[in-house]
């Protein structure tokens, strides 16, 4: 609703100033003034126009209110100091349609959307850092079908990197197993946690001797070959580990529709398909001197070209005598001298896919279903002939941290080395930072800290020194933690129902404390400050919904249905929210009006914090008007059954703004 008034108001402004001055303005700044007593919006606007139109802004204010006309929902327009524009809404006509949930419908661009997140190597057990990944990924997904949008959901599979690799090399040059008895292993309980010790131990290997890597190059090569004996283990070991990573990421609520394998995209030829047109469109060059001579380059994004003297950098395809050069420094590998294909080539081939410009196809084939009965597929080489749409896409987001940032603008500039520069425009890369470990926490999981470890306000986590916290264990360790909470407040409960509760709100504080932070925010995860009912937390903001269903069960109505019988009239609506105590509960209401607002403001900057700032301010505000207003106990009928709906409509917007989160509420807490 608030978000409906703030663009009716922009866009009467708008037509003002082209019927009066002339004007075309593409954005209507819009602000909140101080105090809700002086109005719901301030617009500044008059400041911004002085000096075009050449008179002060008082005057230029007093023409927009004297001449801007009524507005659907707008009450008045008042001047404030030397040319603010406050304005005030309809308080109880606003009220009245949100206590009813009604809205207009909002605009909704075209095309589906696609969303990558989460793409966790399959070698070891997924861990806290990915988490950040998948939740962001997964509320973001939320947060774009929330506003309309219809999305697809994708988890990228690097089963032929280095990192399955060397696992691999973990399982038949360390421990000296066979298939077979890799087959065993696969098929036990947490094999994703053998292979995360495994792994430290390779790393290990490798660094006592650094002959050792070449039995990792070899490896690595018949994995890309496919085929033979190693690639099939590679296989075996990756899908089971896949497995795990969809069974962990299940228990968040956080699930994908789509798994494309990088072994897909070299054997269905991807990659083929892709450098022919790269090096026919001259975005790759052929390098023929230097450290990556035989390779063939990019320029690296944000460098330029030059043409001084001849290139050692010659443009496939082109009959000039004079080349551009790019110059050593700023060129970016794509494919090496022996002739393999780095990361980011590959990446560049999917992206084309993406967007559906490459003109190939994966195979489909069902690969795992949900408790709720969703399928998701993953990518073969001849897969089932009945499948969804995959791919063709008009927006992409890929949830990658901030230091694969040079290898996502290279695919960028692909793309409008390509022709596509309208395709690159709506490629986003969705960066974020990483996530560390408090002190405290590190040693709550029992690592020995040194003193100067101890001293740091965080500390870093390495899967290949097999420091970190895999997310299993987290998620079982914050499940422990509530637990005890909840079999101490709630004994009368059912082992089930306190079982429940305790994962909902574990969970709960998980995906709120990984939210909460803006991207750019480094995370030290802390078990006690996830947790806290106090403060901006999870659990804080669920209490929250849980008070407001308890007014309601200790009066016996129900809270879903309370406002659709109306009892509240326009008449008593203007009369309760009147004078000071009507502004007190009014900021209330206005909060809980700016749901689709937020959600908005989210997407434009892909950035989820803002959700989690605006829940826990509502819930605050909610737990203010709980302690100031006493509601059951209001004798004035009237007045008591405003203060109800309230409540109800608050009720309604902490629990679609938590859902949106991925965040649900247990009836106790």
């Amino acid at each position: 609703m608030y978000r409906h008034l703030e663009s009716r108001l922009a866009e009467s402004v708008r037509d003002f100033l082209r019927r009066t001055y002339q004007l075309e303005i593409a954005a209507v700044v819009i602000e909140q003034p101080p105090k809700i007593e002086f109005g719901e919006y301030a617009l500044p606007i008059a400041f911004e126009l002085a000096r075009k139109l050449r008179k002060p802004p008082r005057k230029i204010a007093e023409e927009i209110v004297a001449g801007i006309g009524p507005v659907a929902g707008i009450e008045k327009f008042e001047i404030a100091g030397a040319g603010y524009i406050n304005v005030r809404v309809k308080r109880a006509e606003i009220a009245a349609a949100l206590a009813a949930d009604q809205a207009p419908a909002a605009a909704v661009p075209p095309g589906k959307v696609l969303v990558e997140h989460s793409s966790i190597n399959p070698n070891k057990a997924a861990h806290i850092g990915h988490l950040r990944n998948a939740i962001l990924g997964d509320t973001f997904v939320r947060l774009l079908r929330f506003a309309g949008r219809e999305v697809d959901i994708q988890n990228y599979i690097d089963n032929t990197g280095v990192q399955v690799a060397d696992v691999v090399v973990g399982f038949l040059y360390l421990e000296e197993k066979s298939r077979g008895q890799i087959e065993a292993l696969a098929a036990a309980p947490r094999f994703d946690f053998y292979c995360w010790d495994l792994y430290a131990r390779v790393s290990q290997w490798y660094e006592q001797d650094k002959q050792n890597l070449q039995t990792r190059a070899a490896v690595l090569h018949a994995i890309e070959e496919g085929n033979n004996e190693i690639a099939a283990i590679a296989d075996l070991i990756s899908t089971a580990v896949l497995k795990r990573h969809l069974e962990t990421m299940d228990r968040l609520d956080i699930e994908y529709d789509f798994l494309p394998r990088e072994s897909e995209i070299l054997h269905l030829h991807f990659w083929d398909a892709a450098f022919t047109k790269l090096k026919e469109a001259g975005v790759l060059t052929y390098e023929t001197e230097g450290k990556n001579k035989g390779c063939w380059i990019m320029r690296r994004a944000g460098t330029a070209l030059t043409t001084e003297g001849p290139s050692a950098s010659l443009r496939a395809g082109s009959g000039d005598t004079e080349e551009t050069k790019i110059s050593e420094e700023d060129q970016k590998v794509i494919v090496r001298s022996n002739g393999t294909v780095g990361y980011v080539g590959k990446d560049i081939a999917y992206h084309m896919w993406k967007f559906g410009l490459l003109g190939r196809d994966f195979g489909y084939l069902k690969f795992f279903r949900y408790p709720n009965q969703h399928d998701c597929w993953i990518s073969t080489t001849d897969g089932e002939k009945e499948h969804p749409h995959f791919g063709d896409v008009a927006e992409i987001y890929n949830v990658i941290d901030a230091r694969q940032a040079e290898a996502q603008n290279t695919v960028v500039e692909a793309l409008r080395g390509l022709g596509h520069g309208e395709a690159a425009d709506r490629y986003t890369h969705f960066s974020y930072e990483m996530v560390a470990l408090t002190p405290r926490c590190a040693a709550e999981l029992g690592y020995d800290l040194s003193e100067e470890d101890k001293a740091r306000s965080w500390i870093e986590v390495s899967g290949r020194k097999g420091f970190g916290v895999k997310a299993d264990d987290l998620l079982d360790a914050l499940i422990a933690s509530a637990r005890k909470e909840v079999d101490s407040r709630h004994p009368e409960l059912s082992e089930a129902e306190r079982a429940s509760t305790a994962a909902q709100i574990a969970i709960g504080a998980l995906r709120y404390f990984m939210l909460k932070y803006t991207k750019p925010s480094v995370i030290a995860f802390d078990f006690e400050d996830a947790l806290s009912f106090e403060g901006e937390t999870g659990p804080y903001t669920q209490y929250a919904v849980v008070r407001a269903t308890n007014i309601f069960r200790k009066g016996g109505f129900d809270p879903d249905s309370f406002c659709a019988a109306s009892p509240v009239s326009t008449e008593d609506f203007a009369k309760y929210l009147a004078g000071p105590e009507g502004d007190e509960i009014w900021g209330l209401w206005i909060a809980a009006a700016k749901t689709s607002y937020v959600v908005g403001q989210c997407i434009a900057t892909t950035e989820p914090a803002y959700l989690a700032k605006h829940t826990f301010q509502l819930a605050q505000l909610f737990n203010t008007f709980y302690h100031r207003f006493p509601i059951l106990s209001e004798a004035d009928e009237g007045r008591k059954k405003f203060l109800l709906t309230t409540v109800a409509v608050v009720r309604r917007e902490l629990m679609r703004i938590l859902a949106a989160m991925g965040i649900t509420v247990p009836a106790v807490m």
